[in-house]
């Protein structure tokens, strides 16, 4: 994916509170994936995010509203098309949300590997609670702690740098918790265990992840160019619901999101935000070697 820094946006350089620590990272992977994330600035995340200033790091779900993209020709057909992009990731976010519970405005909820804070935003918008995301990224926390100081929410959404293997509350202190896209740069039994102890009992815990189909008998060459290119380990759905029953997290929901999502891919590929893995992500899709879940467990 292209590094150019999107001219539009510049990150926040406001310092970060005087008493916040940045761990070192726990092992030379974690660092290599705090510098890819920090050193990222790609259109395809800043440029959806400039639409309305939510800042996703996750792809979109449902059908394109052709009407609202209009013709092709049209000189504004571009921005257009950046919108409906927009829409369909916080769309996808909205999902998400829809699967947490109860959660009520004094409940404390995790996202783990937030990125730069949308959907931090948006969980705190609904229910409004407080928000507490994790990423690796100094520069991504630093992204999100500024949109929620515009916002005005700093009292009830932050981001801090650590490793979502290791998080600073207590156990039992979330309500309930999430990765969206973001469970493929850990191993499972490590991160749900870690869930397990954060969420009190009787919380929820959401995930939307790709993951490789095991009946498709090994990981294609599609998911293997996913891996290589965001530098991480796609896990196959049987992984995730393992690693979930040894470490008390019942699944409630598992929704099949694949077809929901290439709508959003077949988009994006037309774009002028192409990165080069839409058409993994395309044909992955279609030849039924990946998939794109939602699974929604509880603490027991």
């Amino acid at each position: 994916m292209s590094t150019t820094e999107h001219a539009a946006i510049a990150e926040p350089t406001t310092a970060r509170n005087a008493s916040a620590v940045v761990p070192a990272p726990a092992s030379p992977y974690q660092g290599d994936i705090a510098r890819y994330w920090d050193q990222e600035a790609r259109p395809v995340n800043l440029r959806l995010g400039d639409v309305d200033g939510l800042y996703h790091h996750h792809y979109g779900i449902g059908d394109v509203d052709r009407a609202a993209l209009g013709a092709a020709s049209d000189s504004e057909y571009e921005k257009r098309l950046i919108a409906e992009l927009h829409r369909l990731e916080s769309a996808q976010a909205e999902v998400l949300l829809d699967h947490l519970g109860a959660v009520g405005a004094g409940d404390t909820v995790v996202d783990a590997g937030c990125g730069r804070g949308g959907s931090m935003v948006m969980a705190h918008q609904r229910f409004g609670c407080s928000v507490e995301g994790v990423t690796l990224s100094a520069k991504q926390a630093d992204f999100a702690n500024g949109r929620a100081r515009d916002l005005r929410i700093e009292d009830r959404v932050r981001a801090r740098v650590c490793n979502m293997l290791d998080m600073p509350f207590g156990t039992g202190q979330a309500a309930a918790s999430w990765n969206n896209e973001s469970s493929m740069y850990v191993d499972l039994p490590d991160l749900f265990a870690e869930h397990s102890r954060i969420l009190r009992a009787g919380g929820r815990y959401v995930t939307i992840t790709g993951c490789w189909n095991p009946r498709y008998g090994q990981p294609s060459k599609w998911v293997s160019q996913i891996n290589a290119h965001f530098e991480c380990n796609i896990h196959s759905r049987r992984e995730y619901l393992r690693a979930m029953a040894d470490n008390r997290l019942v699944p409630n929901a598992v929704v099949d999101l694949t077809a929901a999502t290439l709508p959003y891919w077949e988009l994006r590929a037309t774009s002028s935000l192409v990165t080069g893995i839409e058409e993994a992500f395309i044909n992955s899709y279609r030849d039924g070697s990946f998939q794109y879940l939602l699974i929604a467990a509880d603490r027991v």
